[in-house]
């Protein structure tokens, strides 16, 4: 909150009075000192101090056991229930020694379900205690106060932390409320803590809106809807991907510029109509990521089984999107329809992980091939492994450093309605790294080739889905099984169409959401300067021959023939 010196404070306070014209002059002296004494570290702009409706954003605090809460106890991020205690609270609390649950605690947002409660129920036991919880909080952490826990004014718990105290404001009217919703609105129009084009800087812009609103203070309001349409021209392309590499922030994102819409024409302002349009863009981009379970393909940042809702399917089965993604099935709104991804483009960023040239593959209804996915925000060596190219379905170059952030170029692309190809190519290893990929549909078939220069060797890797565990590996097979279904990996040497025998299976730990995992067969390929791996779903001993530098595979649903080095699409 804003420092200030009281007049009674100090020896001064010994002093005989002074007339009122000198104590007022006196007041302005020490008001001056103070924002001196600040203004090395920030500029102290004045505090609204006007009053206007309490908005509150439709969606805007989780769901939580409210009875838990009034009797201390709170769970947040999947964790197990911590007992806070119903009187003062410990903020530096982190008993999981996680990252989401600290901050978690100082959004508030559990709080603000109180005051949700308040209003269904009218039970003025949920609000009383939201209230205290809200001015224990305030209390004890003074924005830039010594000690305080550097969660409290992180940029992403003070802006899910605004709209929970502009609810609370609604129904609560006390100074300290209204003194701490300044702040925060001060902190959250700072320039130097905007996130612009991040999906925390909208949760920054939504808060300001609100808390300007609230106070009255009109260029809070414009500034907010102003930075939100500018950051989403910079965070959502015109094809409608999110620049932050996670299809899970895309429907994130989405959501809250819902909520943003309609908090802005609640706050009686115009909703820019490009704003509108950008978020509208977002939706071919989420669909066409949704797998045929109807859940998220867990790219990036992103827990497996998320479901988008609402969401309506697109009218092309497959699109490529510019910002790095190839997403293909074989029809909408069809729980059997085989899909799969591929990633290129721009190098890691945000939410994304080193996963160019991985793909991921359904057929017939079930998951063939993952990655790794998403575990948790917490900086320990799994996370990091799960972004790490060993952690997704590429071909890695033993020996050689990989360098972080390398883009991947989409080189060529051939699309059919039943077949379509891709070449992508980069040097994340320092030499050239290329990646030919066949999808054929009806007959499901899917065949990679991977390719370095001569001199160089690279080692491709299969991660399988849990359901799927190994019970062949010889003469460049690999088969797996789920019970009576079968799906088979066979590996040749591009060059003569032979079996390129040497496969390794490892049995790796794979996110299966936040915070689980599960233990998935992955296959290495023996090193060589190019790899040909064939994927067919249905089936254990599926029929290959080669001539006249073609390969032709029987699949159960019919026979699939194409050239060895994967140039063409056609039959």
């Amino acid at each position: 909150m804003f420092n200030h010196v009281s007049a009674a404070s100090g020896p001064a306070a010994h002093r005989p009075a002074a007339p009122a014209r000198l104590r007022r002059a006196g007041a302005a002296l020490l008001r001056r000192a103070a924002t001196r004494a600040l203004g090395e570290r920030r500029a102290v702009p004045p505090l609204p101090s006007g009053e206007g409706p309490a908005v509150c954003v439709p969606g805007g605090f989780p769901a939580v056991e409210v009875s838990e809460v009034l009797r201390g106890r709170v769970a947040f991020s999947g964790l197990p229930p911590v007992e806070l205690g119903t009187g003062a609270i410990d903020w530096h609390l982190d008993p999981h020694r996680s990252r989401s649950w600290a901050l978690n605690l100082h959004a508030l947002r559990w709080m603000g379900s109180l005051v949700v409660e308040y209003e269904r129920s009218g039970n003025r036991e949920f609000l009383d205690r939201a209230a205290a919880i809200a001015e224990d909080w305030v209390r004890n952490n003074p924005e830039g106060g010594t000690g305080v826990s550097p969660w409290a004014w992180a940029e992403h718990p003070v802006a899910l932390r605004g709209p929970a105290l502009v609810c609370l404001s609604a129904h609560v009217r006390a100074a300290w409320l209204l003194r701490s919703l300044a702040e925060h609105g001060r902190v959250l129009a700072d320039p130097a803590r905007y996130r612009q084009g991040h999906n925390h800087g909208l949760d920054q812009d939504i808060a300001l809106l609100t808390i300007g609103r609230r106070l009255g203070h009109r260029p809070w309001q414009e500034l907010a809807v102003r930075r939100m349409t500018a950051s989403a021209l910079i965070a959502i392309d015109g094809q409608g991907a999110l620049h932050e590499q996670a299809p899970r922030y895309g429907l994130y994102v989405h959501r809250r510029l819902g909520a943003a819409l309609e908090t802005i024409a609640a706050c009686g302002l115009d909703v820019p109509a490009g704003l509108a349009a950008r978020r509208a863009s977002l939706e071919s981009y989420i669909a066409h990521a949704t797998q045929p379970d109807g859940r998220l393909v867990p790219i990036g940042d992103g827990p497996a089984g998320v479901r988008p809702a609402g969401i309506p399917a697109q009218r092309e089965t497959v699109k490529v999107f510019d910002a790095g993604y190839v997403f293909a099935r074989t029809a909408w709104d069809d729980p059997s329809s085989a899909y799969y991804s591929i990633r290129f483009g721009p190098g890691r960023r945000l939410h994304g992980h080193e996963d160019h040239l991985g793909l991921t593959y359904h057929a017939q209804g079930r998951a063939v091939l993952v990655e790794a996915g998403f575990h948790s925000y917490e900086r320990t060596p799994y996370q990091r492994w799960t972004a790490s190219p060993e952690a997704h379905n590429v071909p890695v170059v033993p020996g050689a450093t990989f360098r972080e952030g390398t883009a991947t170029r989409l080189v060529s692309a051939s699309v059919g309605p039943e077949r379509q190809c891709f070449r992508l190519a980069d040097d994340a290893y320092g030499v050239r790294r290329t990646r030919s990929v066949l999808v054929c549909h009806g007959a499901d078939l899917m065949a990679v080739l991977d390719e370095v220069p001569a001199g160089s060797v690279l080692r491709s890797l299969w991660h399988f889905d849990p359901s799927l565990t190994a019970v062949s590996v010889r003469a460049g097979r690999v088969v797996l099984a789920d019970g009576e279904r079968r799906v088979t990996l066979v590996q040749l040497h591009p060059a003569s169409g032979l079996p390129l025998d040497g496969q390794e299976v490892e049995v790796q730990e794979i996110a299966t959401g936040h915070l689980r995992t599960a233990r998935s067969a992955t296959v290495l390929s023996p090193p060589a300067r190019s790899v040909l791996t064939l994927v067919v779903p249905g089936t254990g001993d599926p029929g290959i021959t080669c001539s006249g530098g073609r390969v032709t595979v029987r699949t159960p649903g019919g026979p699939v023939s194409f050239p060895l080095s994967l140039d063409r699409s056609g039959p």
